[in-house]
């Protein structure tokens, strides 16, 4: 492969995570609603978060974005060589990335305002920038996959035993894991300054950074591995061990269960093996069909997406698109019986978003951070 060849099944993959974000969920939930479907009621089930402790496909689409921006980077790092990038360049690059994301997370959370006694200084995007900033870093510092793997290690297993040994002192008779008990929150009450999302907790906090990192690096890892033009790697067998790697790490996971439970507001060591595994498998299927076996056309719809992800992401924050859908697909709605708005004003939402996106798209207008 060469280096400077852009996965359009990355961008494709990217785009189906965030059209969950830009109103797939409620397409979905909607179409359950209307037609009492087992299968759709089932799905929409995993169209919410978890309260705590346990799993859904919501609970993917954040890690999955932070995944995918680690495979990217070997590329980008490729090509940024080719071109004759010092060192000292790329390690600008790579902290202006992570602080760009941590200023636009702030924005995100209406920094603007200037409401500081309210502003939320922890954020999705700036999680996104510093996990992904720091996992970088060591990846350009370290050369053997050997060395890359007990980082990796070394941080899931660190954080177990943090979280396992040591309680919160404001609450040192609750249950460790818990959301008042957990060391994570703790350090978040103590030291982030301003609201925290959920009062005592906050799922983007200052210590989920640290395993976070081990979620960019698992990209980055297999960045480096679609990177191989090694004798007899074929896109084929790639697939084949992104899949069995991606097994393994579910399997991981579902035994480390059972002393760590699972937990995306901790972003906890089980989290990160069981996200990771998937958004393997999810990147195995994508690869397979788009890259190796050349069926793209079908991907448009994502790639449009996934090609100004950021954008959309901010801009459902700046820009009313409930306004211009209801002014443009309310009349036709009301057609409709009343059980059919749900589904019809997400079908209309998601609409206005990507046809904002393909105009985007074709004035070859893209977001790069």
């Amino acid at each position: 492969m060469d280096k400077t060849q852009r996965l359009q099944s990355l961008d494709a993959l990217r785009g189906f995570d965030m059209f969950w974000i830009i109103g797939g969920g409620g397409i979905f939930k909607g179409l359950a609603a209307l037609t009492g479907w087992g299968v759709l009621e089932w799905w929409a089930s995993q169209l919410n978060h978890v309260a705590w402790h346990g799993f859904t496909f919501e609970d993917m689409i954040f890690p999955l974005f932070l995944f995918i921006a680690g495979v990217s980077f070997p590329f980008s790092m490729a090509k940024s060589l080719q071109k004759g990038f010092s060192r000292k360049k790329l390690y600008f690059r790579i902290v202006r990335r992570g602080l760009v994301l941590v200023l636009l997370g702030l924005i995100y959370n209406n920094l603007l305002a200037f409401d500081f006694d309210n502003q939320r200084y922890a954020s999705v995007l700036g999680r996104i920038g510093l996990a992904w900033m720091l996992a970088a870093l060591i990846f350009i510092n370290t050369k053997k996959i050997s060395v890359r793997t007990v980082w990796i290690g070394a941080i899931l297993i660190g954080y177990w035993l943090l979280l396992a040994l040591v309680p919160a002192p404001d609450y040192p008779s609750a249950e460790r894991f818990s959301m008042e008990g957990n060391f994570t929150s703790y350090f978040d009450r103590m030291f982030l300054p301003g609201k925290l999302y959920r009062n005592i907790h906050d799922p983007e906090g200052w210590l989920g950074i640290i395993p976070a990192v081990a979620t960019a690096m698992l990209g980055m890892a297999t960045g480096q591995f679609l990177l191989r033009n090694k004798s007899g790697w074929n896109g084929l067998k790639k697939c084949g061990c992104m899949a069995a790697a991606g097994t393994v790490l579910i399997l991981i996971s579902l035994l480390w269960n059972t002393a760590f439970p699972i937990n995306k507001n901790l972003w906890n060591s089980s989290f990160v093996c069981l996200a990771g595994g998937i958004s393997l498998l999810l990147l195995s299927l994508f690869y397979l069909v788009i890259d190796v076996k050349g069926y793209r056309k079908w991907a448009f719809f994502f790639r449009v997406i996934g090609l100004n992800s950021i954008t959309i992401y901010i801009g459902q924050q700046l820009i009313n698109f409930k306004f211009t859908s209801a002014a443009l697909f309310n009349g036709v709605i009301g057609r409709f019986p009343e059980s059919w708005n749900n589904f019809l004003g997400s079908v209309a939402y998601v609409a206005v978003c990507w046809l904002f996106l393909y105009f985007l798209y074709k004035q070859k207008i893209f977001l790069k951070v």
